[in-house]
């Protein structure tokens, strides 16, 4: 008997997935621009937000590990409560100690625990619907996180602009607390595991073992990751460093209206995840991963008018809406390269190695982001006056990615 798409407990999770993305949108968008308010420096705010991804790095793999032998709704309930009881610490303390100090642990801790945490939803989604709603279901989670990180941005941005921190972090709390909730009566199918094997034995054999699978078996995924950690290297971390940096201390705005439009320029990211998500939904069957090199080429295409207006443009109002513009672009097209890859490895994967391969892909995709951040934040410092360069660098580097990436996914 085929599954329903919207079952209950399918609907419990976009819920719970609305309300914990929501909030940890807003938190991930306030505390790095408090933290860029407060020091003006790129090659900080790029170190600490490099800093911030390592957790994500080394709990990935353990996260989808633990989603194959433990029952996922238990680790998205542990995990939001873990993640409300963080940040009611740095409430308590973020005017008492070191900021940058108590930021970076923050995001190092919040970032580890998305890291942990992400694989066991990506897990649940083969456990709760057929594989012929794989795409359908898939579109749905990433059109839930692209609307909330829409509206997450967009609120925070105007509660952090108006009143400060404190509202904004008391939000989040009220978020992850109401997620965990939620999630507490989510029923996903679980089969109990075998544990006589060690922990670390257990997390050895499986890493290998979808490494094998992974290069051997499927070879296109490796070669697909690959591309994405290339991405993720010289695209994704612009964005990431540059885009709150050119809007917050590049452009000629105050403080107060730099903040509120960098909120803006985040909704609109996340509206471009939010549309190319629906578009994913709507255009499922005709999507295939033999033309996934067309989308990086797109995006690449997109990053040379925000270089160009850079150089040319005399007008910040004109240079923020171009880069606004093409930063929507690029997450648009960026989303449906996701849904296309996820569904791709959810449909090639076998069920109990799922869990594992996605958080085998999640960890070696993130290990370049640290480096891209770092790089992007020292490059913006070094090259202060000629951004334009830095972000021109960022285009031909992507572009070369694409054009790999067109030959090998048309094979």
């Amino acid at each position: 008997m085929e599954q329903r798409l919207f079952s209950k407990d399918f609907i419990l999770v976009v819920i719970g997935q609305i309300i914990s993305l929501f909030g940890n949108a807003t938190i991930r968008f306030a505390l790095p621009l408090y933290l860029l308010n407060n020091t003006g420096s790129s090659a900080l705010f790029g170190m600490v937000t490099a800093c911030a991804f390592i957790p994500a790095i080394l709990l990935s793999p353990i996260g989808g590990i633990v989603a194959d032998k433990v029952n996922k709704r238990n680790i998205m309930v542990i995990l939001d409560f873990i993640t409300s009881i963080v940040i009611i610490i740095f409430f308590i303390l973020f005017t008492k100690v070191n900021l940058i100090l108590l930021v970076t642990i923050t995001l190092m801790i919040l970032f580890g625990i998305a890291g942990a945490y992400q694989p066991s939803v990506q897990a649940s989604v083969p456990a709760l619907v057929s594989p012929e709603q794989f795409m359908a279901a898939n579109s749905i989670i990433n059109t839930i996180s692209a609307f909330s990180s829409l509206v997450g941005p967009v609120l925070g941005g105007i509660l952090y602009s108006t009143y400060g921190l404190k509202p904004v972090l008391l939000l989040c709390i009220i978020c992850f607390l109401a997620s965990a909730i939620m999630e507490l009566f989510i029923k996903i199918p679980f089969i109990k595991q075998d544990r006589d094997i060690k922990m670390w034995e257990s997390i050895k054999q499986d890493f290998t073992e979808s490494i094998h699978f992974i290069r051997r078996k499927k070879p296109v995924i490796g070669k697909g990751l690959i591309i994405v950690c290339g991405v993720n290297l010289f695209l994704s971390s612009m964005i990431i460093v540059g885009l709150p940096y050119m809007v917050t201390e590049v452009l000629a705005f105050d403080t107060a209206l730099a903040n509120t439009l960098y909120s803006l320029a985040q909704g609109a990211l996340a509206t471009g995840g939010l549309v190319g998500g629906i578009i994913s939904g709507i255009y499922a069957k005709k999507l295939t991963i033999k033309k996934s090199g067309n989308l990086i080429l797109i995006c690449s295409i997109c990053v040379f008018p925000m270089g160009m207006v850079l150089m040319f443009s005399q007008s910040e109002l004109i240079a923020y809406m171009v880069m606004t513009a093409c930063c929507f672009l690029i997450m648009i097209v960026s989303t449906i390269f996701t849904v296309e890859m996820m569904s791709f490895v959810q449909t090639e994967t076998p069920q109990n190695l799922i869990g594992k391969v996605i958080s085998v892909i999640l960890t070696v995709s993130m290990c370049t982001q640290p480096i891209g951040n770092t790089l992007y934040g020292i490059l913006f410092e070094v090259f202060k006056g000629y951004e334009f360069a830095v972000i021109l660098f960022a285009g031909v580097s992507s572009l070369g990615i694409g054009i790999r990436a067109k030959e090998v996914f048309q094979k």
